[in-house]
């Protein structure tokens, strides 16, 4: 077929939105495209069709039904056609039909190829188009690039655009990933250096950024940059090489769902060539810490899932054990980040893997210096399984793990909560399994919330299961004077539960603060035995001890004894709850949090 053939309208009453895109472009003085990109022709779109009528799996076998037999037709342009029609026909919102678009079985790749850069090119529908795009993620090639990129300049294909350059086109898909969710500006002068091709000008903007705010776009502002290349051409500039540790060390994050070092291609490289030259980082504590981090996410993090060649990650780790300093500094009072470093600095170089012997490890994740997060890493033939079988958040405290006694092994099984996806379990799931001994055996199985593939069972030996859980029980290296104060708080509470229950209150959750890790917060729930009528559920509770450089025992027995004479809902901050109740009782909500 001809080039004019493939570009015949679908519909005489519109222009494609393809050349509609590309006409809104040409006409900008500056070329510059809006970060929300450019409107659609018709102005903002009517209310998409919904139906909640339609289980997941009847709607997948709707859109099955309606697509299939047309993606097979040799014919692009009738196919594209009835597409078109097929899609209004359905009355599923776009996402929807992108979503089981994605999830069609093809019975003629070349055929459905055809029909999808049909819709692309000549497409007046939104929904239609992206269908064509959604199509592209498995069978686009990089003739496709163009189109996609001037179809990702439209809002309402941003998303569809990203998903199908991804494959082909990491640098414009991460362009258009930081132009869509990007808001202070800070990137404009980034965007605007890759664009040029300015090499040196692409470094300088990549250095200037300094505001932890953009670190969260870790892989996306790599591939956008170039870093790699960037690398190659540099492997000596020390600026270059510590903002490479800051964005590996957030792409190896899982806070906020899968790590995004598993989906960057040149991560092993990047990593050689940053451990390699590392001896150019000037020795400050920043760089110190900067690069324990590395060491821990190489030695229990999702890094160690990217595939190594044998031995090589090993190396790695032996290289930044020799450069660090071999004794840990002396403690500072105040300075968190020389105390986290001395905490931590033996923890990713104490031994090797261990065989078929499980390990756990807490590692407190550096982040900023003010804020923290506390995970047990658990790990199996040296493979961290949460980052292996989850990967949608990282692994539950050491409070919820070890110091409940969770991970013990008996005779009876006991399902355990090993991990919760970043934005709770009712929305993306949860990682259980189910824990019981054997005979001379521990044995882990009954997987439930894995993604992929079911695991298999893991069978540990049971003596050395026990003495390995048993050292983790113990090891409070990790452990900050303020958790440690928090610990102490919720172990007297399980161990004197009347000291709550006698005010009606039950412990919900005892910790540190996110952003104030010296800050010791206690979260009581109270749920009253005699509601006033017509009310009902139950009400929260905090209670902050900021931090007085006091002794941990010493802190939490104040707490305690507080709690024999004391109700907490008289001093405690009231945060929220069944608003009835809350009246009843003379509770006042919390006032709004300030807007910034």
């Amino acid at each position: 077929m001809s080039v004019h053939d493939e570009r015949e309208p679908l519909a005489p009453r519109t222009t494609s939105l393809y050349d509609y895109a590309l006409f809104r472009h040409g006409i900008e003085p500056d070329g510059a495209v809006p970060r929300k990109g450019f409107p659609l022709p018709d102005g903002p779109p009517s209310p998409e069709p919904g139906r909640d009528d339609l289980t997941w799996q009847q709607a997948q076998a709707e859109v099955t039904d309606a697509l299939t037999p047309l993606l097979a037709d040799p014919d692009p342009v009738r196919a594209a056609e009835a597409v078109h029609r097929r899609v209004a026909e359905l009355a599923l919102n776009r996402r929807t039909v992108r979503a089981h678009t994605a999830r069609l079985a093809l019975a003629d790749e070349d055929a459905a190829r055809r029909t999808a850069r049909q819709l692309i090119r000549t497409g007046t529908d939104v929904a239609a188009v992206g269908v064509g795009m959604t199509l592209l993620v498995r069978l686009g090639e990089p003739e496709d690039v163009p189109c996609l990129q001037a179809l990702g300049m439209l809002r309402g294909l941003e998303d569809a655009a990203i998903a199908a350059l991804d494959p082909l086109d990491r640098q414009a898909a991460a362009l258009l990933y930081i132009r869509c969710r990007e808001r202070s500006g800070e990137l404009t002068p980034l965007t605007d250096a890759v664009a040029s091709g300015d090499a040196e000008a692409t470094r300088s903007a990549l250095l200037s950024l300094t505001d932890e705010s953009v670190m969260w776009l870790g892989r996306r502002l790599a591939e956008a940059a170039g870093l790699h290349g960037l690398l190659r051409a540099r492997p000596q500039d020390a600026d270059l090489l510590a903002l490479t540790g800051r964005l590996l060390h957030r792409m190896a994050d899982q806070q906020d769902g899968r790590a995004d070092i598993l989906g960057y291609p040149p991560a092993r490289a990047v990593y050689e060539a940053l451990v390699r030259h590392a001896d150019r980082l000037p020795p400050t504590p920043e760089h110190r810490s900067l690069l324990l981090s590395i060491a821990l996410d190489l030695h229990s993090g999702p890094a160690v899932l990217l595939n190594w060649r044998p031995g090589r990650r090993r190396a790695l780790l032996d290289a930044l054990d020799g450069l660090l300093p071999a004794a840990a500094p002396e403690p500072v009072p105040g300075d968190r980040e020389a105390d986290w470093f001395r905490r931590n600095r033996h923890l990713p170089f104490a031994r090797a893997e261990d065989g078929d012997r499980p390990r756990w490890e807490v590692v407190v994740v550096h982040g900023s210096a003010e804020s923290s997060a506390v995970e047990t890493r658990i790990l199996a033939d040296g493979v961290p399984l949460v980052a292996a079988l989850f990967g949608k958040g990282q692994g539950s405290p050491p409070e919820y793990l070890l110091d409940s006694g969770r991970l013990r092994a008996a005779p009876e099984p006991r399902e355990v909560q090993l991990a919760e996806a970043y934005c709770t379990e009712g929305c993306c799931g949860a990682l259980y399994v189910t824990i019981r001994r054997d005979g001379d055996e521990v044995v882990w199985d009954g997987w439930r919330g894995a993604v992929g593939p079911p695991p298999p069972p893991y069978r540990f030996d049971a003596a050395a299961y026990d003495a390995e859980l048993a050292r983790a029980e113990r090891d409070h290296s990790w452990c900050w004077p303020a958790r440690s104060t928090a610990r102490l708080i919720a172990a007297g509470l399980r161990e004197r539960p009347e000291l709550t229950a006698r005010w009606e209150l039950s412990q919900h959750w005892v910790g540190t603060d996110w952003q104030n890790p010296d800050t010791v917060v206690l979260h009581l729930r109270h749920e009253p035995s005699a509601p006033p009528p017509g009310t009902g559920g139950s009400l929260s509770f905090h209670w902050s001890l900021p931090d007085d450089d006091g002794p941990p025992r010493d802190r939490a027995d104040a707490v305690l004894r507080r709690l024999e004479t004391n109700d907490p809902k008289a001093f405690a901050t009231f945060g929220g709850g069944n608003d009835e109740l809350a009246q009843a009782l003379g509770y006042r909500p919390p006032p709004p949090a300030p807007q910034t």
